[in-house]
């Protein structure tokens, strides 16, 4: 395992969206909501799982994410980090599709 490693991967539905805004250097930013719910493998037992997920994209991302509809369900990938409030992790994603 690479210790400086930061990816995730999350199958979410888009929750909530704020409106599109944008950097002090003019870049695309979107806040987002993702909600995620999944039976997974625990110590031998299935767990039921659910997370709710505060997320941001920037650029061209930005712009394809913010016309997709509420609810829809994506993969995202991307990475986890704390805001400069640093109040809690914040999945920045680089990337999403349709399963």
């Amino acid at each position: 395992m690479n210790p400086s490693a930061n990816q995730l991967i999350l199958t979410a539905c888009i929750a909530e969206v704020a409106p599109l805004r944008y950097t002090p250097a003019g870049l695309p930013a979107l806040d987002l909501k993702l909600e995620h719910e999944s039976m997974v493998p625990e110590a031998g037992q299935d767990r039921q799982v659910k997370a709710s997920v505060k997320a941001v994209a920037f650029g061209a991302l930005a712009e394809r994410l913010a016309k997709q509809a509420i609810g829809s369900v994506w993969c995202f990938s991307g990475f986890v980090a704390t805001p400069r409030n640093g109040k809690s992790l914040v999945f920045h994603i680089r990337e999403f599709s349709q399963d």
